[in-house]
């Protein structure tokens, strides 16, 4: 699957305390790197995503290296990453 950042969300703030901590609390999945393919980056962030090229307008985290919350373009993501969705009212109320 393919995704791309979401601009505007340096800001944004969730009761779990970080954005990453939000993925690891409600994808059931433990991050230790870019979840990027072919990435092995350490300097994880919970990154605001959405789908590429899908009607699917949500926006989801995923665990990314500060490189590549940063890119512009589509990013494979490596096979069985969960994206969990960024929308509190769905997630830590």
């Amino acid at each position: 699957m393919k995704v791309k950042n979401t601009n505007g969300t340096a800001t944004r703030s969730c009761k779990c305390g970080t954005w990453i901590e939000h993925w690891r609390n409600f994808s059931g999945q433990l991050a230790t790197i870019c979840r990027a393919k072919g990435c092995s980056r350490k300097d994880i962030v919970g990154a605001h995503v959405k789908k590429c090229n899908s009607s699917d307008n949500y926006e989801y985290i995923v665990p990314f290296c500060n490189f590549h919350n940063k890119q512009s373009d589509c990013i494979e993501l490596n096979d069985r990453t969960v994206l969990t969705p960024a929308n509190k009212n769905f997630t830590c109320k």
